[in-house]
């Protein structure tokens, strides 16, 4: 999903760790999506005009040869020089790989990585590399902050965790766009315009931004797709003296995972998908189905709010409908009269930040007693709650910090997919679309849907098929009301891949990983620990 309040995500306005991490995999996403760059692989066929948005037509991902190239050697042969890191129990490295793979001469990115050596006795398993999302999480925050910790014990004690931020993220050349103070006018720009000067002023948000990446990050812009990222991963794998590629990735981190899959399929270990992306849909359709998926999500916070006291949107013989209509009605009043949050930078709660709060809050049903909690102040005239919600979305630190994450975001969606819009004649045509797939969401979505249309770069990816013949099994995770990743992708991706196994979550919120289900942590553990993945038709609750 690639959109200002974008849900990677990214992310997530859940309190824990691990939450606010899958949610950066997704959150930031109204355009999580695949793609493919020039000479890094081969799609098949290759005229952009041939992609589809069902997978039955989509081009297909072709692997790369085998036989590493005498030009990437030296690459694939480097020795990683493990540090301290300051953080305890992890060690850090800096990885090389070419910045750009048709012409490796041509100069190199420095990648950042960490690891955590294996904790217990039994046979070492190798390493696990893990992937929260984003496009533009940071997987070394989120190793060393959760997994490194969090990831059940078992696992820690049989395989090295590790983790490497993808080129442009984090510690890894970050993207680099707008300051914090043009970032804090940027998120608070009207993505629902009401006459032509406030659509005006979001088109120019969206080129503004454009063009900060462009002038401060001109040489990576054309270099951080999804395939090269997975091609940097397949020289991790070997600097880690792996033979395969042992990984858990969350939201966008399936589409790297799948990506790495569809090109290296004879390298593939143990691969865990969680929270799928579906590859052969273009970003447009990624986009309304996501609205829809918000819209099942804010649908399902409704039904549990209107059974409680202190529900902010109704009451007892107040209908779903008519919930919706009093949030919208509230969103309609920021809009003209933001509320006070008692912010240091000046900042008031207008529709736009209102909006990204309540969104942060739909990956996961834990945040769903925060966000009534939210709404109650912010309806009171004191949004400092929801702010909190927004800010944890962007990762705006209490200094007025922003991460790069949105920078990251827009760059990776942009160069992997063609533009969901060209322009706002498109936007409109489709905006009725977006608006009944998501009454409360949809408009403001269908917007944020346009930042693509004036990038400085263009794509190079396009929807495709991943079929990774000849790897070993491979589980996808679908959650039934992932609002950012519905449900039909994983299905969809576990159907393409020649050796998915899918397992299914009945449930709220995004992935199921660490969840709170003993059901999928056992087969996920299962899989991990003894390579046996999930029977047929595994669902769990």
């Amino acid at each position: 999903m690639q959109t200002r309040s974008s849900p990677s995500r990214p992310r997530d306005g859940r309190p824990a760790a691990h939450a606010r991490f899958t949610a950066v995999a997704l959150m930031t996403a109204a355009l999580l999506v695949p793609a493919c760059s020039p000479g890094s692989s081969s799609i098949k066929p290759s005229s952009a005009a041939s992609a589809r948005s069902d997978a039955a037509s989509a081009p297909v991902l072709a692997p790369l040869p085998r036989a590493i190239p005498a030009a990437l050697a030296p690459y694939y042969t480097q020795r990683l020089t493990w540090r301290d890191c300051g953080v305890s129990g992890f060690r850090c490295a800096t990885l090389k790989a070419p910045l750009d793979y048709d012409r490796p001469g041509a100069g190199d990115v420095r990648l950042a990585v960490t690891r955590k050596a294996a904790t217990g006795k039994g046979k070492p398993l190798g390493s696990l590399v893990v992937n929260p999302g984003g496009p533009g999480g940071s997987a070394v925050g989120y190793l060393q902050q959760y997994a490194g910790l969090g990831y059940p014990a078992e696992v820690r004690a049989r395989y090295d965790m590790v983790a490497m931020d993808p080129r442009g993220v984090a510690r890894s050349e970050p993207v680099e766009c707008l300051d914090d103070r043009r970032m804090d006018t940027y998120t608070q720009t009207d993505v629902t315009p009401d006459d032509r000067a406030e659509q005006n002023a979001a088109v120019a948000a969206d080129e503004k931004f454009a063009q900060a990446c462009g002038e401060h990050s001109a040489r990576l812009l054309r270099h951080v797709s999804t395939v090269e990222v997975a091609r940097d991963t397949d020289i991790l794998r070997a600097a880690l003296g792996d033979a395969k590629l042992n990984y858990v990735g969350a939201s966008y981190g399936t589409f790297l995972g799948a990506t790495y899959a569809g090109l290296f399929p004879s390298r593939v270990g143990r691969v865990v998908l969680d929270g799928a992306l579906d590859p052969s849909l273009d970003s447009r359709t990624v986009n309304l189905e996501q609205a829809q998926g918000f819209e099942t999500a804010f649908q399902a916070f409704t039904q549990d709010c209107l059974r409680r006291t202190d529900c902010p949107i109704g009451g007892r013989g107040t209908t779903p409908t008519q919930a919706a209509d009093h949030l919208r009605a509230f969103f309609r009043k920021l809009d003209g009269h933001p509320v006070a949050t008692g912010d240091g930078d000046g900042r008031k709660l207008g529709e736009a930040l209102a909006t990204t709060g309540v969104i942060a809050a739909m990956y996961d049903e834990g945040a769903w007693s925060q966000l009534r909690a939210a709404l109650n102040s912010a309806m009171k005239g004191d949004g400092a709650a929801l702010l909190a919600l927004s800010d944890s979305y962007y990762e705006r630190d209490a200094s007025g910090h922003y991460s790069n994450l949105m920078m990251a975001n827009n760059a990776v969606n942009c160069l992997d997919l063609p533009p969901a819009f060209t322009g706002v004649d498109q936007l409109r045509q489709a905006q009725s679309a977006f608006e009944k797939a998501s009454p409360v969401f949809g408009e403001g979505l269908a917007w944020q849907s346009l930042n693509c249309a004036y990038w400085p770069v263009r794509a190079t990816g396009e929807p495709h098929r991943i079929p990774a013949k000849g790897a070993a099994p491979i589980v996808v995770v679908g959650t039934t009301r992932d609002p950012a990743t519905p449900y039909r992708w994983a299905q969809s991706l576990a159907h393409q891949l020649s050796s998915g196994h899918l397992l299914t979550y009945a449930g709220d919120g995004h992935t199921a990983f660490l969840r709170g289900s003993p059901c999928v942590d056992s087969a996920i553990d299962t899989y991990l620990l003894h390579g046996t993945p999930p029977s047929p038709g595994k669902r769990c609750s």
